[in-house]
Formats: structure tokens, sequence, C-alpha cells
């Protein structure tokens, strides 16, 4: 059933063409119908015909007569329409992935507080704006792998079902290294190790407990750790996942002693308190493709590593070990 809008045009729009004007207030119609709405005048201004690059003036009134499908309720599936200005740090892409710089304090996946804010829709907005969504798809952009919201760093992101299921697939077969860098207190004694855990998670409370032996509900992780640098109680440390478990970084760095600077979940904020930081220092840093079976149209990517331009680390003792990786 079509219906009929109208539009008081208010100061801040003045000097936007139609055409711009209408993606704005209509996300959900397409860009080719509003082109023929308004020469067929389903869209006029003022009750006149006009054109597409029309520039709107102060108290012009624009009416638009079209489809109510195209004014549905905001869901997650379609927020991606009404985001006006993506925030992307882009690490790397190609015609079917998107490798993502995750700033810290952003959340991942959409939550009904922060919608428009996830990276998942942010990243779905900046597909659309290139043409790369089209409405009448099954299948929309989506994350392979996440991170905790205070955690930054990169985000692997599928634009087709293909390369979905390949990256899965690398990833449950340990064929994609994640490096990590992270900030704790003190100095392991060893320079480097691998750590091998149980965890268990509490799902409600969402925290993990650490453990040497084997347990009903826990899973195994492993992580291989390179001391870099000390200094002042603190350590850099460079982390690779051999397993993917919730906090594990944390959880484990802390278990034998260690726990990253900022962590107040893990570690103590009487020690973080010493250096006015309240916030994990860590970032997945780096990536590397490292394919050993065929990866179909991902194959481009064997063995290449990507790494993220910059460590926004709230201590900057380490600034310079960093830029050196």
């Amino acid at each position: 059933m079509n219906i009929s809008k109208r539009w008081d045009v208010q100061k801040e729009e003045v000097g936007i063409n139609l055409h711009t004007y209408f993606r704005g207030k209509i996300p959900l119609l397409p860009s080719s119908l509003i082109y023929k709405y308004i020469r067929t005048k389903k869209i006029k201004v003022n009750g006149q015909r006009t054109t597409h690059n029309y520039k709107l003036q102060e108290e012009d009134v624009v009416q638009a007569y079209i489809g109510d499908d195209f004014f549905q309720e905001v869901t997650k599936e379609n927020a991606f329409l009404y985001v006006k200005d993506h925030k992307l740090s882009i690490v790397y892409e190609n015609k079917d992935l998107l490798l993502v710089d995750k700033k810290p304090g952003t959340l991942c996946n959409q939550s009904d507080d922060e919608l428009f804010s996830s990276l998942q829709t942010q990243a779905q907005a900046y597909l659309y704006s290139k043409g790369e969504i089209k409405l009448e798809s099954d299948f929309l952009p989506c994350l392979c792998n996440r991170l905790d919201r205070n955690t930054g760093g990169i985000v692997i992101i599928a634009k087709n079902p293909e390369s979905k299921n390949i990256i899965d697939e690398k990833i449950r077969c340990h064929e994609i290294d994640k490096y990590y860098l992270c900030i704790v207190h003190g100095k392991p004694t060893l320079k480097k190790g691998i750590l091998e855990h149980q965890l268990f998670k509490d799902e409600k409370n969402n925290i993990v407990t650490v453990s040497k032996k084997r347990r009903v509900g826990t899973k195994t992780a492993i992580t291989e750790y390179e001391l870099l640098e000390s200094s002042d109680g603190l350590s850099l440390i460079q982390c690779r996942l051999i397993t993917g478990r919730t906090h594990q970084i944390r959880a484990q760095m802390a278990y034998i002693g260690h726990p990253l600077l900022g962590d107040g979940k893990y570690g103590r904020n009487s020690m973080n308190k010493n250096f006015g930081i309240w916030s994990q220092q860590l970032y997945s840093y780096k990536i590397l493709f490292s394919f050993k079976n065929e990866a179909g149209i991902l194959e481009c990517l064997n063995n290449k590593s990507f790494t993220v331009q910059s460590i926004p680390f709230k201590a900057s003792l380490f600034t310079k070990n960093i830029e050196a990786l």
C-alpha cells in the first residue's frame, strides 16, 4: 500500500540535493527508485515536479507518495541503512574480505543499546555505501572473529558466504595466527613459553576461572608468549593464540602472576592505580594467514601477514618497541 509523507526542510538541510535528502530520510528506499520516483512525480517539492539534484531551500515542503514497506522498523538486520557516518580503520580489503582495526571501547556485535555504533553495523554501512550490499540478498557481511569491547585489534569481516565458510574452517584448523601485544605487571621468569591450562566459563558473570586439571565444563587454553621488554615493574609481552577461548590471555597471564595492566577483572585495581590505567592493555596487532590446505577465493592471502598502524596503549613506556615490530 502506498502512503503519503511530508517533510518541512530545516535550516541545517538547506543546500542538500533532493536525492541525498531522501537517502537520509528513507534509507530503505533504493537509490534507483529515488531517481524513478522523482522523475514520475511520486516525490515532489512544494507540490511541483523537480530534479534529483535540486538544492533544497528553507521552508521547502517535500512530499512523497511511496510504498509503506520502505518505512520499516529499525532492526539489527537493517540498522546499517541508518548509519550516515561510518568510522572504520581499514587494515586490508579485497572483493571478498575486510580486515578492520577495532578500537578499544567499540562493541563487536550489535546490542539493543548500541545498534548503530557496533563494529558489525559500521562495517555493513561502509560496504553498503560502496554498493557492495544488495538489499535483496539473503547474506549480510559479518564478523568471523570477535574481541572484547575494551580489547582493540584486527577483526575479519567476510563479504560473502564463501569467504565466511573458508575463514571459519581456517580458524577451526588453526591456519590463521593471531598475535597480541599486552603490558603486564612484573616480569615472567622465562623469556619464552607456552601456557596450557583448563578454562571454565561462568556464563552468567562473563568470567573464566583457570585450573591445571581438566574437569567437567572446562576447555583447554593454549597461549604461546614471548617477553619483549621490561621496565619500571611492567613487561611488554607478545602472545600467539593457539586456542581462542574467552578472556584467554587475560586469565592465563593473571594465573601465572602477571595480570594485564589496567585489567580490573583478572588483576587488582590497587596495582593499576599506581599507573592510573583502568582498561586492559591488550591489542590484537597482527594476523598471519598460514593456510595448509587450499583456500579457494582467499588463496591470495596465504603466507601474508597484516598489522595495525598504531597501538593506542595508554602506557607510553614501550611505544618505541611497539613501532619497531
